[in-house]
């Protein structure tokens, strides 16, 4: 895994330590297996960004915080110029860019999200907590949530119910570029 993994990761056992709270009992307040946690705490997979979300949440600390050990700054607004968003480093095909890193105290979190063909017919899938929306920006982008595929191209968006597995894919042979914000 990444050095950026392996640091959200090294974040993530310290605050888990600093509560005073096991691994089973970090598990089971997330909601997922004792495996699972261990996998992102140890930072030998990849950490989805629902679950940070959630985990920060949980932890009432800024997902920035825990993204990049920086504390956001800002209250009144964040300006984010082209390009100029945190990276969140994730598996391949995904790339995300967050959009309100240094805002105080977010109600939602706000990502550029690219997603590269990837060549396979698989779709890999995540659950998080809260509800999400999607906003196509470029290229075709097959959504799966629930087991059922919608085909979204520029210009179209979907709201749903982020604890329902859901999984995103580009479709031909360019890149989906999409705006993703978390609540």
């Amino acid at each position: 895994m990444s050095g950026k993994i392996e640091s959200i990761a090294a974040r993530m056992r310290e605050l888990r330590e600093i509560s005073n709270l096991s691994v089973e009992e970090t598990a089971n307040m997330l909601n997922i297996t004792v495996d699972e946690y261990k996998a992102y705490e140890n930072g030998s997979t990849d950490i989805p960004i629902g679950f940070l979300n959630n985990f920060a949440n949980k932890f009432n600390v800024d997902l920035t915080e825990l993204l990049t050990g920086d504390s956001p700054r800002l209250r009144r607004y964040c300006l984010v110029r082209k390009g100029k968003g945190v990276n969140v480093e994730r598996r391949a095909p995904y790339r995300y860019q967050s959009l309100a890193y240094n805002f105080i105290n977010k109600k939602a979190e706000p990502f550029l999200v690219s997603v590269s063909p990837s060549g396979t017919s698989e779709v890999p899938k995540n659950s998080h907590p809260g509800q999400e929306f999607n906003y196509v920006l470029e290229g075709t982008l097959l959504i799966m949530i629930d087991n059922k595929e919608f085909v979204l191209n520029k210009g179209d968006s979907i709201y749903f119910d982020a604890n329902l597995q859901h999984g995103m894919k580009a479709l031909g042979n360019k890149a989906a570029e999409f705006l993703a914000i978390i609540f």
